[in-house]
């Protein structure tokens, strides 16, 4: 049977099942349908030339057009999400009056109004808990820094601009992941490593716009992660974050089966992209062109991520650099090893998300368990990137969904304590692209419970991020169930201009 043939049958077969509603839709459109179906058609014959050493074939990841809007600083940027809630009180925002009110109640004055999540909200106490740890003053900034703890960090204080006054609207970690990582809380919105893919694309044509790495904690995690956080909601499915794994195959079922040739692939891929092409033209379904896309992806990566995870060509100080954990693959070592390496080849954007940061008990053993895992490898990211002139095009942020209260949850001993969600102040850091290093933005009460200068909303943020990257945050809409959708939202955010370069 000819494969003009085939293409024939299964078409027909396909169109016995349009409805009327499809089909008066794809008449209404067929002529930009056939430009589309032509257009595709020509890409994939271009990247199988390309597959065969022929000529140079299109972007595989082109910018959407128009941007960037103005100039970027930064062309890739590097996210550690540190899920669960790091405790602010004991990393960066340094409270030395505190230990005057141990185990004393929190002022009513100071907690106010304050929503509190149903795991502390039925004590009968608040009782203050001080950090537990000793701050020290680092870097020629004198950033006050928990050196017990980060030990590494506090050698790149210059390095970072800390914002001690973010603020969320979600008090617990589903919803203010989601909101962290899609500027909403209501899922099904885009995250923002896609729409970094969606308007920015890729310099790399052999891998994904945007990566993800799940790396798992010494200890175990306390709370999922739902791949909302790195999908595309209502972009393209193309633009969703690809996860890599740290053990067995870095992507699933990507190896060709056992006696499958690469050439046995291509030809599959084109006759399967030739009859997708023709199925877009009367179908008019955009899920067409992004199969189109992934199958061809898969194809490309079948020879690039074997070349990205083999880090033997490492040298040894830069494996010093990270420590010994870099050498065990599905560690949060490896995944920031791998992250420089992505966006080193044009990657745009990767997320790191490292769970077990949820500490309502014990917190002073189980922060100092996440900080070993995290600190050496975190701070290694920056200087690597640094001693390879890509820090200053990279912009690598650190941060979790929330903060931690100052008020103990449980019991309370000079040694031990552990601390509630607390979304009305945290802190994160930003280094590199566009990002001037060695400040500090904003500032808390003397609790760390209340902002009282330069307050930054989660979106304030994201619209930074945007902005480094050369995106107007307001310009950068998908049109989306009768709305212009955006990252940052409806409500009115701000880049936060005391932190650019």
């Amino acid at each position: 049977m000819s494969s003009s043939y085939a293409d024939k049958n299964i078409l027909n077969a396909l169109g016995a099942m349009a409805n009327r509603r499809l089909f008066l839709k794809s008449s209404g459109v067929s002529l930009g349908g056939a430009a589309m179906a032509m257009l595709a058609a020509k890409e994939g014959h271009s990247a199988t030339s390309h597959a065969h050493g022929g000529g140079a074939s299109p972007a595989v990841h082109p910018p959407r057009l128009g941007l960037p809007h103005h100039d970027p600083k930064a062309t890739s940027v590097i996210y550690i999400h540190t899920n669960g809630g790091p405790s602010q009180l004991d990393l960066w925002d340094y409270k030395p009056t505190l230990h005057d009110f141990f185990d004393k109640d929190i002022p009513q004055s100071v907690r106010g109004d304050q929503r509190l999540s149903t795991m502390t909200s039925g004590q009968a106490r608040f009782p203050v808990a001080p950090s537990k740890f000793k701050f020290e003053q680092a870097g020629q900034c004198g950033r006050w820094i928990n050196k017990e703890l980060l030990p590494y960090t506090s050698g790149i204080v210059d390095d970072i601009a800390l914002v001690k006054t973010i603020h969320t609207n979600a008090i617990n970690h589903d919803p203010a992941c989601t909101f962290v990582m899609t500027g909403s809380e209501i899922p099904g919105k885009a995250s923002l490593g896609s729409w970094l893919a969606y308007g920015l694309g890729s310099e790399n044509d052999d891998l994904p716009a945007f990566v993800v790495f799940t790396p798992l904690p010494d200890i175990n995690p306390s709370q999922a992660l739902f791949s909302r956080m790195w999908a595309s909601g209502f972009l393209p499915t193309r633009f969703g974050g690809v996860a890599l794994r740290g053990s067995g195959d870095a992507v699933l079922y990507l190896p060709n089966p056992d006696g499958v040739t690469a050439g046995d692939r291509r030809t599959m891929l084109d006759t399967l992209n030739r009859l997708n092409a023709r199925g877009f033209q009367r179908y008019q379904d955009p899920e067409i062109q992004t199969r189109i896309a992934q199958y061809e992806m898969a194809f490309r990566m079948q020879r690039s991520v074997p070349e990205l995870i083999d880090t033997t060509g490492e040298s040894a100080h830069t494996l010093a650099l990270y420590g010994d954990d870099v050498k065990k693959p599905g560690s949060f070592t490896h995944s920031l090893l791998l992250a420089r390496r992505l966006v080193e080849r044009g990657v745009r954007a990767v997320q790191i998300f490292h769970r077990g940061w949820d500490h309502h008990g014990n917190l002073p053993n189980e922060l100092k368990s996440q900080c070993l895992d995290t600190d050496q490898a975190t701070a290694a990211l920056v200087k690597d990137l640094k001693q390879r002139g890509m820090l200053d095009k990279t912009l690598v942020v650190w941060g979790g969904e929330f903060g931690r209260t100052v008020y103990s949850q449980g019991t309370l001993t000079k040694e031990s304590y552990g601390r509630d969600h607390h979304p009305r102040n945290y802190c994160m850091w930003m280094a590199g692209g566009g990002i001037q290093g060695g400040i500090s933005h904003g500032e808390t009460d003397d609790f760390s419970y209340n902002i009282v200068d330069k307050p930054v909303h989660v979106n304030d943020l994201n619209a930074t991020i945007l902005h480094c990257l050369g995106i107007d945050h307001e310009r950068f809409t998908f049109k989306f169930q009768g709305l212009d959708q955006r990252l940052t939202g409806v409500e009115s955010q701000h880049v936060i201009s005391e932190l650019l370069a």
